[in-house]
């Protein structure tokens, strides 16, 4: 679809770039020619996939260990990003999510989720974006959020609530740096099925068989659909489009809302499985950052 060396000269920063959705993306920028900075809280992790992707496809990869809900820290990685050059792209992908009743909810719940999708997001766009205004620098942001923002997500509230920020941050942003020459879009794609999110979000069943069941294509998501449409927004294909937030779910949001109202079948022994299948996920993950 896209023609060979789309993206030379281009300089892309994509956020939870070391696994799923990021990981996606980030190929795809690099195989397109651009140079890539990704991040995420697991430096092994990210320099795993930097050096994966550099044998595979060649070209350059940096890998940064970040966590992102420290300002700090998102800063010091942007300027050492800058020091060698401007960014041109930024794609904020880092998240989290899990399904829970929000009574049951604990606020250190609720912020683990807030300060990554919400606080985070706005961390990495503003020590970006600043520098951008600064150095007189065009720039380009894709964020991805979720069908929701439009129509709220029942059991995933945090979730629902932070993705609906970025979404407002999008059109703001879109409206007062426009004039700079920066553009900022969103992506709201429906489930593209990845190991570690299907598990918290559809614990005990088979990832992506809810939504096919009810999609009104039959099927979920793919890597593939995603990257093409993250690669159209970087370019310059349409450099008036500003401060959209795109759905890509195949029209599910339309015919059933997208989100996980469904859930309010489930009693007290679904919710509790659900916990405990969401806890021994959160312990694999612990155990393998520990490795």
């Amino acid at each position: 679809m896209f023609k060979d060396g789309l993206f030379a000269g281009k300089r892309i920063l994509v956020t939870g770039g070391g696994t799923g959705l990021g990981k996606a993306m980030a190929e795809r920028f690099l195989t397109l020619g651009a140079e890539l900075f990704i991040c995420g809280r697991r430096k092994s992790v990210c320099e795993e996939t930097a050096g994966d992707l550099m044998q595979k496809h060649g070209g350059t990869v940096n890998a940064y260990g970040v966590d992102i809900r420290d300002a700090a820290a998102v800063d010091a990685m942007v300027e050492d990003i800058f020091k060698s050059g401007p960014l041109t792209d930024l794609v904020n992908n880092a998240a989290g999510n899990f399904i829970s009743r929000t009574e049951d909810l604990s606020p250190r719940g609720f912020d683990a989720i807030a300060n990554i999708v919400m606080h985070g997001t706005f961390y990495v766009t503003h020590a970006v974006g600043r520098r951008w205004i600064a150095g007189h620098h065009r720039g380009n942001v894709v964020s991805i959020v979720v069908t929701w923002v439009h129509n709220g997500g029942p059991f995933v509230v945090p979730s629902a609530m932070s993705k609906s920020a970025i979404h407002a941050m999008t059109m703001s942003l879109a409206a007062e740096w426009g004039r700079y020459g920066i553009r900022i879009n969103a992506i709201a794609p429906g489930e593209i099925p990845t190991e570690g999110m299907s598990k918290r979000l559809n614990p005990n069943e088979e990832p992506g068989a809810r939504t096919a069941k009810r999609n009104p294509m039959d099927r979920v998501g793919t890597f593939e659909e995603l990257q093409n449409l993250a690669t159209f927004l970087l370019s310059n294909g349409c450099d008036w489009l500003n401060g959209e937030t795109i759905a890509m779910d195949g029209g599910q949001a339309l015919a059933t809302g997208g989100n996980f109202y469904e859930l309010r079948a489930w009693g007290d022994a679904e919710w509790q499985a659900a916990r405990d299948t969401i806890k021994a996920q959160n312990e694999r993950d612990r155990s393998a950052r520990g490795a």
